[in-house]
């Protein structure tokens, strides 16, 4: 069998990702998939984006990646989520065609030069010793045949060892109508991997005919939706027909009948083993914590536009198909509803990541990359992020070439793998913007700005994009610099003007600058009182609007992120004896020896580990380096 540079195991959003880069930079790669026909299937909802997933899907995008694109080729309604508050908590959504996004991705791989599909289930990750060390040297498929290789993504979602739960009944797979990979966990395990189980969970789909909407809230998206996309935006956009989400609530009926039946659920018998999501809990979970909440929220979110199958989102379950039916016929606008498929839950293996670098290398494996809920999280948009950094390090790696590493920060996608590797995923990660010390800076609408030139260095931009964003840092410079020579004076038109929006009168002139401070005033305000760039792109005034009103409290981030700087990179020597620091408790030993930190700055960041600690450890760390210069000087 052919040999390649790069194996990526797994064809999700992880798999896709690294597959797409990893070929595009330049080295042979073969996706091998349990089924090639669900390669970039939305297991769970149909949905791109939300609070903190938003940027870091313009974060894939802006560094080369492909979910924004097929999102933007695929989406039934866009909504900016908290759209009337800062620009550091704003957050793009896109519900998506289930069916098209899943076509759209294996059309956009198919079409990927270098890279090639399989379908097969790979049993085991082959290793050889090379200069101490082990070292990826291929994988066996079930079958007993050998694919050789430098380098190995392993992105098996939620199929390693999977078992799906509806009450009682237990199924092996790792989604509806797909069987589990069994062989790949014993593998990692004898590479020495600590594996958990974790749990995720969807509700049931339901046929859009049988719901009655006329009693239910209609959800609109927004009228000028925003692409997700900085240099692939479709024309038309948006290219498909927009539709409305509707919105419903369980009541104490529903609440009444899944306590009942609690005794029937996996949740509580000790079936499932594996830890949920915290922040996106079945509807058991939220009845038995939340018995004081007399209503939780339903959003009704169609499938596609060509399919009767509505997603139920806020009733994920795994009760027995009897008591999901008695339940949900006790909700309004679905007392007639007929199922199209139930709920579920689903258990899978997971391995410790903090056993990973922060290029989702293996620590003691080189060449294993592992990506996506394998290594604890949740959700597309994180997995996504992962495959493609674990797809760029892999091809860099294969290419002999320095590793790429995004600090916290640099990016979400630096957030989340400092967390992962650092901290591990006791349940399923999800991303939040509070995660993020320095949200304002890391905002999604400037991801481009932040990540873009390091796209186009690692060749994943085409010089038609990376045109398009340098264009844009000249336009958004140009109007910066007109703003700045623009200046308002006190006359009728400006006076008239604030008075419609109940301003304080000027009394003496102000400069555009200081007046787009101004709470109430906009880019479009300004050019009514005669700046000429009315006709500027919406993308460049909205990021000159943004840096100009939060011009002081980004500048005191980037004052507080520069002393943060100083010290973080300070680099902790793979072979360090934690034995020979002074100062350090045996508990404080015990953690570093566990997570093997690469920089003082996840030292800092780490559970239980004491700010004394972390001096102790510097002050070794530069008496060594001193140490080692003075033996060189000699």
């Amino acid at each position: 069998m052919k040999d390649f540079d790069i194996v990526v195991i797994g064809g999700g959003h992880a798999g896709c990702e690294a597959a797409s880069a990893a070929a595009r930079m330049g080295c042979s790669t073969v996706l091998v998939t349990l089924d090639a026909h669900r390669i970039g299937a939305m297991s769970c909802n149909p949905a791109m984006g939300g609070l903190a997933k938003g940027q870091l899907i313009k974060e894939v995008d802006a560094l080369g990646g492909i979910m924004a694109i097929i999102t933007d080729q695929t989406a039934i309604q866009y909504r900016r989520l908290n759209g009337s508050k800062g620009p550091a908590v704003r957050s793009s959504r896109a519900q998506c065609d289930r069916a098209l996004y899943e076509k759209r991705m294996q059309e956009w791989l198919a079409r990927t030069p270098g890279l090639q599909i399989m379908t097969a289930e790979v049993d085991e990750i082959v290793t050889d010793y090379v200069a101490g060390g082990r070292h990826v040297s291929g994988v066996r498929l079930k079958d007993g045949s050998l694919i050789g290789c430098r380098s190995v993504v392993v992105t098996s979602g939620t199929f390693l060892k999977g078992l799906m739960f509806t009450g009682l009944e237990q199924t092996e797979g790792g989604r509806f109508g797909d069987p589990s990979a069994l062989g790949l966990s014993g593998s990692l395990a004898r590479l020495g991997f600590r594996l958990g189980r974790l749990k995720t969970g969807t509700p049931p789909r339901l046929s859009q005919k049988s719901i009655d909407y006329s009693c239910l809230e209609a959800q609109a998206g927004d009228e000028n939706p925003v692409a997700f996309s900085f240099y692939s935006k479709p024309d038309p956009f948006p290219c498909l027909p927009q539709v409305h989400c509707h919105i419903t609530y369980t009541n104490l009926k529903t609440h009444d009948i899944i306590e009942e039946n609690f005794s029937r659920s996996p949740l509580f018998t000790g079936l499932i083993q594996g830890l949920g999501p915290r922040y996106c809990p079945s509807i058991e979970d939220k009845v038995k914590r939340f018995r004081e909440r007399e209503r939780h929220q339903i959003f009704l979110e169609p499938e596609g536009l060509n399919t009767d199958s509505v997603y139920v989102n806020g009733i994920s379950t795994s009760l027995p198909r009897d008591v999901q039916e008695k339940f949900v016929h006790s909700i309004v606008g679905l007392e007639n509803a007929e199922f199209i498929r139930y709920g579920y839950a689903v258990e899978y293996d997971c391995i410790d990541a903090r056993q990973l670098r922060a290029t989702f290398e293996s620590q003691d494996v080189s060449g294993l990359f592992c990506a996506g809920q394998i290594n604890g999280t949740s959700g597309y948009e994180e997995a996504g992020a992962q495959g493609l950094m674990a797809g760029i390090n892999a091809a860099l790696l294969v290419q002999k070439k320095d590793p790429f590493i995004l600090q916290r920060s640099d990016a979400y996608i630096g957030v989340l793998a400092d967390d992962l590797v650092l901290k591990g995923a006791d349940e399923p990660y999800r991303m939040f913007t509070s995660r993020a010390e320095h949200r304002l800076l890391l905002r999604e609408d400037n991801a481009d700005l932040r990540l873009s030139e390091q796209g186009w260095r690692l060749g994943l931009l085409t010089e038609k994009q990376y045109a398009f964003f340098i264009q844009k840092k000249k336009e958004i410079e140009n109007c910066k610099s007109e703003l700045s020579q623009f200046y308002i004076l006190p006359d009728e038109r400006a006076l008239s003007w604030m008075a419609e929006k109940g301003m304080s009168p000027l009394k003496d002139r102000v400069s555009g600058e200081a007046f787009l401070r101004r709470p109430e005033v906009n880019w479009e305000g300004l050019c009514e009182l005669g700046l000429q760039n009315l006709d500027a792109p919406s993308d460049v005034w909205e990021q000159v609007e943004i840096q100009v009103k939060y011009e002081g409290y980004i500048r005191r981030d980037l004052d507080l992120l520069e002393g943060v700087r100083k010290n973080e990179m300070l680099r902790v020597p793979s072979t360090l004896d934690f034995n020979e620091v002074a100062g350090l408790s045996n508990e404080v030993k015990g953690r570093l020896k566990l997570t093997r930190p690469e920089t003082i700055g996840q030292v800092s960041r780490m559970a239980g580990v004491t700010p004394a600690a972390v001096a102790h450890l510097m002050i070794y760390l530069k008496m060594q380096s001193q140490k080692s210069k003075r033996e060189l000087d000699v």
